[in-house]
């Protein structure tokens, strides 16, 4: 069956454009479950959001932040957080991608440990997907997914393998559903993606031997971690789900949040699992949040910021000890490369280049890693199971020689690496193709072998923000201005007409792209995620 465009119950109203068997998740008992969430805990959602505006400016004016010290006691506690259930004590390979059918089928299906099941930054917020992810999920967890493509291959979950855990990311506290409205307003679109998931979805879980496990994205506090905390509570208590059923991973992934990984798992400690180091937002949130504190927080071209960097080796070393220390998951970041089955020697360099940084992972103490793609699993798995051998995870390992410091955090200077006209393009052609697709409704987009989503994205059009707005001197001798950007931009999308046709570029949404990809990157004022303006200028 298919949704009505408007729909409604009580003060509940769905906008949304039709969508087949809608009603299967859109149902009355379903919404008001959201609508209890939303009345409960929005009007805290938008305190913590205005928190963080003036927290930015306070650290903005100091040109730092630093460790609270009215939560010294915490760091300095003899605590753990709640034991992981069975299907979360091995976490070697992650994989991560939107639920979309086939996506979800291979995923499940590649031997990873978790599939990561991304209602954020790799899938839009577009009706069609929102609800669509839900059906895919709610198949997925009874059994009963399945697709065939247009060329008539068929896609079905495996029976003579284990199926990786489902792990749900919604998405961060700073979005709205415009499609659905509670009491007249938009609700929290967090809350709608897990309380939709979790209503539907949490006994039956349960009931399988797993449960109701969530990434959490784009916490800067660990207020924001007592908010959801509360709302896996509350929750729990409502559908009678045993309390410190929920298991949560926190992606550390904003600069203020690396400042309180120990306070963020102290909150979540009945429902926490562990942290993820968030590689690409973590560098887009340093470049936000100190957007105008001066040239010391210029970073140079992306693909130069390694994970090797001594600010980034900072960040995961607390990252790894703060998590074993307190009993927690610590998980590594993203292996993004897509493998060619035209060029070989593609294949063979981005592999050397995963590998070696899934061993250094591995050695550094991380508990699994991320892939993108799923011919990336053995790869992850191999580093992982020389390390760990018989063990399921390195939790009894125990990083006691990290001490870092809030400057070392912070050390953005001593990041190696040029800024180049090749970066900027490559920024720019990256911004444009992502935005591009991200309108037409697919936010995990394949572009030159790499899987990009919301937070390449990010990085690439804050990049572009920073620099114009110092003044950068490229390599070539070049100063980077708005004027430049767009003499590069009428480059790259002459290039991209070329490549795809004149027709499709016509039909394509381009020019659209181009409009978000000026006001996020050019504008005086910095959006503060890129895709809240292309949610506005997006169709449902």
């Amino acid at each position: 069956m298919t949704a009505s465009p408007t729909t409604a119950s009580a003060t509940v109203e769905v906008r949304g454009v039709p969508v087949p068997r809608a009603d299967e998740i859109l149902t009355p008992a379903a919404l008001d479950f959201v609508a209890g969430l939303h009345r409960r805990f929005a009007g805290r959602r938008d305190e913590l959001l205005a928190a963080r505006a003036t927290r930015r400016a306070q650290a903005a004016q100091a040109g730092r932040l630093d460790f609270l010290p009215e939560t010294a006691a915490i760091r300095a506690g003899d605590w753990t957080v709640a034991p992981a259930p069975a299907d979360l004590l091995d976490r070697r390979v992650e994989i991560t991608g939107p639920p979309e059918p086939k996506m979800a089928i291979n995923a499940l299906n590649s031997g990873a440990r978790v599939w990561l099941a991304d209602l954020e930054d790799a899938n839009t917020p577009h009706w069609r997907n929102v609800v669509g992810s839900q059906l895919v999920l709610h198949d997925a967890i009874r059994g009963a997914l399945q697709f065939d493509s247009p060329q008539g291959k068929q896609y079905r979950l495996a029976t003579d393998r284990r199926l990786a855990t489902i792990v749900a990311r919604p998405r961060g506290w700073h979005f709205d559903e415009r499609d659905l409205l509670v009491d007249g307003g938009p609700a929290v679109g967090a809350l709608v993606d897990f309380g939709l998931y979790f209503f539907h979805n949490a006994a039956e879980l349960l009931a399988r031997g797993s449960g109701p496990y969530f990434y959490l994205p784009k916490m800067e506090s660990h207020l924001e971690a007592r908010l959801w905390n509360d709302v896996f509570t509350h929750a729990q208590a409502e559908l009678g789900i045993p309390h410190g059923t929920v298991r949560a991973t926190v992606l550390i992934e904003t600069i203020p949040a690396a400042f309180e990984m120990d306070e963020i798992l102290y909150e979540l400690r009945d429902h926490a699992s562990g942290l993820n180091a968030g590689r690409w937002d973590y560098l887009f949130s340093v470049i936000k949040y100190f957007r105008d504190a001066g040239a010391a927080f210029v970073l140079p071209d992306r693909g130069s910021v390694t994970m090797t960097a001594p600010m980034m080796r900072a960040y995961t070393d607390l990252l790894v000890a703060t998590c074993h220390r307190r009993g927690a998951f610590a998980m590594g970041g993203m292996a993004a490369f897509i493998p060619s089955r035209r060029d070989p020697e593609v294949n063979r360099v981005a592999l050397e280049k995963v590998r070696a940084d899934k061993e250094r992972e591995a050695g550094d103490g991380f508990d699994g890693s991320w892939v993108a793609h799923p011919d990336l699993v053995p790869v992850c798995a191999e580093v992982f199971d020389a390390v760990l051998g018989d063990r399921p995870n390195q939790l009894d390992r125990h990083r006691d020689d990290v001490a870092v410091s809030a400057e070392q955090l912070l050390d953005v200077a001593s990041v190696p690496g040029a800024i180049t006209e090749a970066g900027l393009r490559g920024n720019i052609d990256v911004a444009l193709r992502y935005l591009e697709a991200w309108l037409g409704g697919n936010g995990a987009v394949g572009i030159h072998n790499l899987m990009e989503d919301a937070a390449t994205a990010e990085i690439s059009r804050s990049q572009v923000w920073q620099w114009v707005h110092n003044g950068v001197t490229l390599d070539t001798g070049r100063t980077v201005t708005a004027e430049l950007v767009r003499g590069i931009a009428d480059e790259e999308l002459a290039a991209i007409a070329t490549e795809l046709g004149p027709d499709a570029y016509a039909a394509s949404r381009y020019p659209l792209a181009r409009m978000v990809f000026e006001q996020v990157a050019l504008a005086d004022d910095f959006a503060d995620f890129l895709t809240l303006p292309a949610y506005a200028a997006a169709e449902s």
